[in-house]
């Protein structure tokens, strides 16, 4: 058993691309292993900026010897066959054996390969390992560049080491041969680094001011930032995607504390943090009492003789020019307000069909004004004007020069620059966050005038695309439709809303008016749109499926009136309780019983509900008695929208309808019979369908 060391020595790797990398490296020599029968007894496998290694603990010195047999093609079959047979196995037409099998001669391979030099293996895998490598963005270089058969890699391959042991692996791609030697920090150590074997990797290369272990850099750069900030008196903003970040930045990281002038603490936090952040790969501070500090912690790449403050003082000077960027935007936009930067809006094509994006401003605001205007049970009152003005001015920063530089602050800042002309908190909150829900994991807004103009934007969105035909498609959605559709639907039950899609829809389509006169057109846009309650259904399947509700239950839930209900927080109720209620014992059983009952009547037909010609039997008059109780109780706890107390009363159906089919011949040769006790079967599962349609049900 012996220990293989791999290091693929490169330029600059791009440190989003290191972690998936890793994964690639051991996936594909796993890969190449298993394909000659070897396994490690562990792999690791490290990143730095410059070089990605692998250590494969315990390979054999050699490949087990194989010996097996092939059964083939009869013997008279085709020499196509037979050549096919002799290719996939190796063999030549002269080696087979001809067997008797059932009486039939038959080719049979006999296959004897040797144990293979694993030193041989390794060299053949290499090279497969990095022509095959799945980089998200890779480049051809030299003179060789100019042939599309030249070798792609992140950046120019410079060297691989390959030692099985204290044994080199000879092999060589594209000019690169393989060798005991690699290159130390580019700054703290010339010349090269010889390598012995895997277990003198890390210690030779950290000598060379170079720690191969990621994981060992990143801890140093969450400690150091830290303790940079805790020795300040300050407490470090924790960043884990800026920490790994860095760490893939460096290969000697060194965590120092900068400051800037408290002047540009005048300029929202967010994007002083965004500046940070995204362009300089700072860490943040804040003092202790939570308020933002005017500091910042780097990571340099070495180990600076004084302390690092010449590298404190570069990276401080950098920042002072990006804060006073973003304070000159800041200071600029406000000069002119919200309502004028909103007429720019014009000027922006939201879809070529769709019109502009003012265009679209003007239908959310209606929308939204109208929403907040509406009366009825469950629904937010809101400030009809204030809704109408906070949707006017909630696209309005799109134009300014800070969203220009930072497109993550839109809403953000609006609501900050409506802050600053004084208009109502209600308008400034529902610009800010006008947006939200963006993910599964976003607050979602509950301020009245908020909730309608996200709701109103959210659905104009969605109810645009469609009326022009875009859908989503498979795993496309340019336009971001689904996201629409989880936040109204997000919005909606989070607030406790009751509102019919269908009655929006007419609104928006405007088509509000009973007395109006539809045109072709008109009828035509009405059908397409009447595809959004079952997209709402699917996207609800989404999200209750991480609570814990199937998706057949919901599809159990969702027709009201014999079509697909439009209102989603009706589905998701009745979803809710029906998945509670199959999951009893009374729930089981009655599900049995209406699938027996379903399976009868689709064979056979409804029968005839006529008063009885014939004494029923105590299992079917208990079960008309059932039905007689139950079904008043069951329609006026839909009636009321109780739909756990309908359960409850279908429950009653249980018992009745398992002693039913205990007692009762349904096919009775008596014609009325029969037909008396399909009508009965008929009656229990159209009580059954009041709760919800119990034919969806898997199981």
């Amino acid at each position: 058993m012996a220990d293989f060391l791999l290091e693929l020595l490169s330029e600059e790797i791009p440190a989003r691309m290191q972690a998936k990398a890793r994964a690639d490296l051991e996936r594909l020599f796993v890969t190449q292993m298993a394909e000659a029968g070897l396994k490690a007894s562990a792999i690791t496998v490290y990143s730095t900026p410059r070089r990605l290694a692998l250590i494969a603990k315990d390979l054999p010195a050699q490949t087990e010897a194989v010996n097996e047999e092939a059964k083939g093609p009869p013997e008279a079959a085709p020499d196509q066959a037979v050549g096919g047979f002799c290719r996939k196995n190796g063999v030549t037409r002269d080696q087979l054996e001809v067997r008797d099998v059932k009486g039939r001669p038959t080719f049979f391979a006999v296959i004897n390969r040797p144990g293979r030099d694993t030193k041989e293996v390794l060299a053949e895998a290499i090279p497969t390992i990095i022509k095959a490598f799945p980089w998200p963005k890779s480049m051809r270089w030299g003179n060789a560049s100019q042939s599309t058969e030249s070798l792609r890699w992140v950046r120019p391959l410079s060297g691989i080491i390959a030692i099985l042991g204290d044994d080199l692996v000879p092999c060589e791609i594209d000019g690169v041969a393989s060798g005991f030697e690699t290159v130390g920090h580019r700054f703290h150590h010339q010349g090269a680094v010889t390598v012995a074997n895997a277990s003198d990797y890390a210690a030779a290369l950290k000598a060379a001011h170079v720690l191969v272990d990621h994981e060992e850099r990143q801890n140093i750069v969450r400690d150091g930032a830290a303790k940079a900030a805790s020795d300040a008196g300050l407490d470090l903003v924790e960043d884990e995607g800026l920490v790994i970040e860095n760490a893939g930045l460096t290969e000697w990281p060194v965590p120092l504390l900068g400051g800037f002038d408290p002047a540009f603490l005048d300029v929202p936090e967010e994007v002083i943090q965004l500046t940070a952040r995204v362009n300089q790969k700072y860490f943040i501070c804040r003092d202790k009492n939570g308020a933002l500090a005017p500091n910042f912690v780097c990571t340099a790449n070495i180990d600076a003789s004084d302390g690092g403050k010449a590298i404190v003082a570069g990276n401080e000077k950098v920042l002072a020019a990006r804060l006073s960027d973003a304070k000159f935007f800041w200071e600029l936009d406000q000069k002119t307000k919200l309502e004028e930067h909103a007429k720019k809006l014009s000027n922006i094509v939201f879809h070529e069909k769709l019109g502009t994006v003012a265009d679209k401003v003007e239908r959310v605001a209606k929308l939204a004004e109208w929403l907040a205007s509406l009366e009825g049970t469950g629904l937010l009152r809101a400030n009809p004007e204030q809704t109408k003005q906070a949707a006017r001015l909630c696209k309005a920063d799109l134009v300014t020069e800070m969203v220009g530089e930072f497109p993550e602050l839109q809403g953000l800042m609006g609501g900050y620059y409506a802050e600053k002309e004084g208009l109502p908190v209600q308008v400034s909150n529902a610009i800010r966050d006008h947006y939200k829900p963006v993910g599964q994991g976003d607050d979602v807004p509950t301020d009245p005038v908020t909730v309608w103009v996200s709701l109103a934007d959210k659905l104009d969105t969605l109810f645009s695309f469609f009326d022009i035909g875009l859908f989503p498609t498979g795993s496309k959605d340019p336009f971001a439709l689904r996201r629409a559709a989880l936040g109204i639907i997000r919005i909606i039950l989070d607030n406790g809303i009751i509102l019919q899609s269908d009655f929006v829809v007419e609104f928006w389509l405007g088509q509000d008016d009973p007395k109006k006169d539809l045109s072709k057109e008109d009828i035509a846009r009405r059908s397409l749109l009447t595809l959004i309650p079952d997209f709402y259904v699917d996207r609800l399947k989404v999200q209750l499926r991480d609570d814990g509700v199937r998706h057949d239950i919901v599809d159990a839930s969702q027709r009201w009136n014999a079509r697909t209900d439009t209102r989603i927080d009706r589905i998701k109720f009745r979803a809710e309780a029906l998945q509670a209620f199959v999951e009893t014992t009374d729930g089981v059983n009655l599900l049995a019983g209406y699938k027996r009952a379903s399976n009868i009547l689709k064979k056979e037909g409804d029968g005839i509900a006529k008063p009885l010609s014939y004494t029923p039997e105590k299992a079917e008059k208990a079960l008309i008695d059932a039905l007689d109780a139950a079904q008043p109780e069951v329609t006026a706890a839909i009636a009321a929208e109780q739909f756990e107390t309908a359960m409850t009363a279908l429950a009653a159906l249980r018992a009745p309808i398992d002693q039913f089919f205990e007692d009762v011949t349904v096919n009775d040769d008596d014609q009325d019979k029969r037909e008396a006790r399909l009508a009965l079967l008929a009656r229990f599962r159209d009580a059954v369908h009041q709760v919800a349609d119990f034919s969806k049900i898997e199981g």
